[in-house]
């Protein structure tokens, strides 16, 4: 690979807990990727817009509010109506497990929980970007 995977680590809404997007981010970055975390407060509208801005090729959010089918869903659907819907989006928090099936099937790639390994999220990326730059040839 001749381009480093570029991912947008992004924590929505009024949540002000960041230690979990922080060490992801961190990860992912030593794992050789190049990160752009935008901070907490984040809406739908502000991570999209950097998403496009920066380029990237995933976008994880971090969602401990509750709030994850909200954001998730708008994030996607934003991506939809700018026509990136080639972004991958991934994310984790606290997510009951009967959520998951519903946030695959509006285009979620990936669910994290509490306790997943952060090399577990790495090698994901690894494993799903370079499809998307297949997909783009």
């Amino acid at each position: 690979m001749d381009r480093r995977i570029r991912v947008l680590i992004a924590k929505p809404g009024l949540d002000g807990h960041d230690r979990g997007a922080k060490v992801v981010a961190r990860a992912l970055r030593d794992a050789g990727m190049e990160v752009i975390y935008t901070g907490l407060r984040q809406t739908p509208e502000m991570i999209v817009s950097a998403a496009l801005q920066e380029d990237v090729d995933a976008i994880g959010l971090s969602v401990l509010s509750g709030a994850h089918m909200h954001y998730f869903g708008g994030v996607r659907r934003l991506l939809s109506e700018q026509g990136a819907d080639d972004i991958l989006l991934f994310g984790g928090g606290i997510i009951p497990d009967e959520d998951v099936p519903h946030l695959k099937e509006i285009g979620v790639s990936g669910v994290f929980g509490p306790g997943t390994s952060t090399q577990d999220i790495v090698e994901f990326l690894k494993k799903t970007t370079p499809q998307r730059w297949a997909a783009q040839s």
